[in-house]
């Protein structure tokens, strides 16, 4: 039986959820990502001191997560635990019918620039050295997430990635940072023709995003007690971007694969069959 969140944990979760200005709150966040409380407290009838108070509820249950950036403390939905809460109480009921992730809705749009875009938080009960093989070796990627890199880890050293066959290599595909067992960041994979056919998405958007800056992942582990802090913020993408909402759906189903190879040794099913391409409403490819 895959391993879940600790009774506390998600007591603390329920009972955030609970009230219903905090849910307000995170459908606040829902709707644009990584807002200030002043711009949180806008249109609101709460005092700044209440919104403040239910801002720190909904931190201490993870369902809240800050970035500081200069002088603003920018505030960002986690969907980590409501993702592990269906997955103890949704899909144990009906395994393989229900998609614990798609109640949760793009979780990151109309960011800008200089904000990071996409910020999760999870906790994985193992140490931080197998969770940084996860990370790392082929053997772990392949089994949770498909994906297969290679390289030589140095700082510079360029990236490839193996996908379904598909091989994805470009100059700017680099390692930036590489802290064993604390800091992991890289240049974000190309977006080929061949990886779009791949996983059903049609060519026009293919190509917008293959215009697109490019983007960046970061890693953080943090070992708390008997359990590893992961924390991931992938970054870069321009106002309008098309990949940013495909991360914001995939990341959460890469890293619940993650947890639960990890601390049960067995690959989490996947959470749909359909395409990519018509999870996110885009038009598909012609074969998929």
């Amino acid at each position: 039986m895959a391993a879940y969140r600790d009774t506390d944990a998600n007591d603390a979760v329920f009972r955030a959820l609970a009230d219903r200005s905090r849910r307000l709150l995170l459908d606040r966040l829902n709707e644009r990502n990584g807002q200030t409380l002043r711009e949180l407290c806008s249109g609101l009838e709460m005092a700044r001191q209440s919104v403040s108070k239910h801002l720190d509820v909904l931190e201490a249950a993870d369902l809240v997560t800050t970035v500081r950036r200069g002088r603003e403390k920018l505030h960002y939905l986690n969907p980590a635990p409501i993702s592990d809460i269906g997955e103890r109480w949704i899909r144990r009921y009906d395994a393989g019918r229900i998609d614990t992730l798609a109640a949760l809705k793009r979780t990151l749009e109309e960011t800008t620039m200089d904000r990071p875009s996409f910020v999760y938080k999870t906790y994985i009960r193992t140490t931080p050295e197998l969770l940084w093989r996860g990370l790392t070796e082929p053997e772990f990627t392949r089994r949770y997430w498909g994906m297969e890199p290679i390289t030589d880890w140095e700082v510079g050293s360029a990236m490839t990635w193996r996908h379904r066959g598909v091989t994805l290599a470009d100059p700017e595909q680099v390692v930036l940072e590489y802290d064993p067992y604390r800091r992991l960041s890289y240049a974000w994979h190309v977006f080929s023709e061949e990886l779009a056919q791949s996983i059903g998405v049609a060519g026009d958007v293919q190509q917008r995003i293959a215009q697109e800056p490019r983007s960046k992942v970061t890693f953080d582990l943090e070992e708390v007690g008997d359990v590893v802090k992961l924390s991931v913020v992938h970054d870069g993408f321009a106002p309008d971007s098309v990949m940013l909402p495909m991360i914001s759906e995939g990341w959460p189903q890469v890293l619940a694969g993650l947890k639960t190879l990890l601390e049960t040794g067995d690959p989490l099913p996947s959470t749909s069959e359909r395409p990519v391409a018509a999870r996110l409403g885009l038009e598909p490819a012609a074969q998929a």
